[in-house]
């Protein structure tokens, strides 16, 4: 199964086609993924995606959007953003991420057309579906772009990037860029979301409350819960404990502490919450999981009543 890497601040690591060369290219199948979904995460660069066969979700900055076989979607730079899949079924999709680097390297040009895109907090995707006058422009132009990396031929990126350029004159042209989405919150509200994530990751093995995660986003309780029911549908407090539940099956696969040390060093105080808990969500106790190996997905049985998540 794939699965992509992420840092404490849900930032994504993105494996370059080349390290030197900020450009990621891929298409495959949504069952690459577990269970039809990746985390949530964010980025510096911007993603393209367009959607060849079938039909996938995506959240944007806590807006759903359904995207339909033969649509685009651009998610704009650093957007909290994840998909998953639309009633458990399996779609085909190629991904761009494009850093923002890669375009004009006059500084004029960059700050006239690119860093006014990138800042504007009304813009954080564009879903090029079958009513948009741009849309068929727009997929024969990312068609051309996998096609280039599908084929690998010598200095594909190039043409890639130009290609790129193209699109991006032509959207600008049109007043793409520069439209304004209604019913947006402050971007102040993502880089909220981000710290609280960030706190809890870093503090998940300590005896941590709802106040003091709100207080690492510098906003009152009530409004904490709203932020992390907007953008990651869950609770803080289930949050929290799902991430403890993940941090404590590594322990169980990979360290030799019994499970009272693992239950305490992943935040929970008590063995036997920590038991019936674990059991809960993954159908066998902690002692069973570590004499049967790992389970097959590392997310709760009870998370299909929620909804999956996918992202290249």
């Amino acid at each position: 199964m794939h699965k992509i890497e992420v840092m404490r601040d849900f930032s994504e690591i993105v494996p370059y086609d080349r390290a030197e060369v900020p450009l990621y290219i891929r298409g495959g199948k949504l069952s690459m993924f577990d269970e039809l979904r990746v985390d949530c995460h964010w980025h510096d660069d911007i993603e393209w995606l367009y959607l060849t066969e079938g039909t996938v979700c995506y959240f944007v900055n806590g807006a759903r959007i359904l995207i339909n076989e033969g649509d685009v979607l651009m998610v704009n730079s650093r957007q909290m953003h994840y998909g998953y899949s639309n009633q458990n079924q399996d779609c085909y999709l190629s991904c761009m991420l494009f850093h923002p680097s890669l375009f004009c390297q006059n500084r004029n040009l960059f700050q006239k057309y690119v860093t006014p895109v990138l800042e504007n907090a009304n813009l954080p995707y564009i879903h090029f579906d079958s009513a948009h006058p741009l849309r068929q422009e727009v997929t024969k132009c990312l068609a051309r772009i996998f096609a280039l990396k599908e084929r690998g031929h010598e200095a594909y990126e190039l043409e890639a990037i130009a290609l790129m350029h193209t699109l991006w004159g032509r959207l600008l042209k049109e007043k793409e860029l520069f439209a304004a989405a209604n019913g947006w919150e402050n971007q102040d509200d993502i880089d909220i979301q981000k710290n609280m994530v960030s706190f809890i990751y870093q503090h998940y093995g300590e005896k941590i409350s709802l106040d003091e995660i709100a207080s690492s986003g510098n906003v009152s309780r009530s409004k904490c819960c709203r932020i992390f029911k907007r953008y990651l549908q869950q609770s803080p407090v289930d949050f929290l404990n799902e991430y403890r539940l993940k941090a404590s099956l590594h322990m169980l696969d990979n360290s030799d502490k019994n499970i009272t040390e693992i239950a305490l060093a992943c935040g929970f105080n008590h063995l036997s919450y920590y038991s019936k808990y674990f059991y809960e969500n993954y159908g066998m106790t902690p002692r069973d999981y570590r004499k049967k190996g790992a389970v097959k997905s590392e997310k709760p049985i009870d998370s299909a009543k929620r909804q999956g998540v996918y992202s290249f």
